[in-house]
């Protein structure tokens, strides 16, 4: 596994937290010490984590793609993507105070949230680091 640049790090230890907040909501989680572990405390804790953290989060994420989109085309490709997942995911949070059922929105929240950090742990920031030159990623204030 390769070691991530110094300026996606912050990033990636961010992901752990998100990660375990996409763990959380899913069916059949299990405990977490110091976590929620009903329905509606989950939705209330995922809302807190999305607006303390993730909106933050993803603005950074996206300052990132628009300054190295331009190095790769599978870069770029997956820039459309992973705004589009932000926004869905952003959608997905804050609809989670009106929704009916509450196990299910909080299920497939989770999910998709997990299959996005992976995806931009997975696929992105390795082609960020193979593509895109030192001088560019050193200057990339975030």
């Amino acid at each position: 596994m390769m070691k991530r640049h110094e300026k996606l790090a912050p990033l990636s230890r961010e992901h752990h937290d998100a990660l375990i907040l996409a763990r959380l909501l899913r069916k059949n989680a299990p405990a977490y010490k110091g976590l929620p572990d009903q329905p509606g405390a989950k939705a209330t804790y995922a809302m807190n984590f999305f607006k303390t953290n993730l909106e933050e989060h993803f603005s950074k994420e996206e300052v990132l793609l628009h300054q190295v989109k331009k190095y790769n085309s599978e870069i770029k490709k997956l820039t459309g993507e992973i705004i589009s997942e932000h926004l869905q995911l952003a959608a997905m949070f804050n609809a989670l105070q009106h929704a009916t059922e509450l196990p299910d929105a909080l299920d497939k929240l989770g999910t998709l949230l997990e299959e996005h950090i992976r995806k931009e742990e997975r696929v992105l920031f390795p082609l960020i680091q193979e593509h895109c030159p030192e001088e560019i990623l050193k200057r990339i204030e975030l």
